[in-house]
């Protein structure tokens, strides 16, 4: 997974499991959850792979699209 926060993560998911995006920034396992947003207004956001492939997460926390990239880092 990718360190730079200004980049999409490529990540391979699979059909039918569901993943927690890191909306806040601050987990360690990015872009996944590890609860290090409790005692922040941020929660992480829940999905289900629709099949298996590789999937572009967020990683710059700014798409409209979350937990998918939307090109926004683009303009940071």
């Amino acid at each position: 997974m990718s360190e730079d926060k200004n980049k999409p993560n490529a990540v391979a998911v699979e059909a039918g499991k569901e993943y927690y995006w890191c909306s806040c920034g601050l987990s360690n396992n990015q872009p996944f959850c590890d609860g290090s947003h409790k005692g922040t207004e941020k929660e992480p956001v829940a999905f289900t792979a629709e099949k298996s492939e590789t999937v572009y997460l967020c990683g710059c926390k700014k798409t409209g699209s979350q937990p998918f990239c939307d090109g926004s880092h683009e303009q940071l």
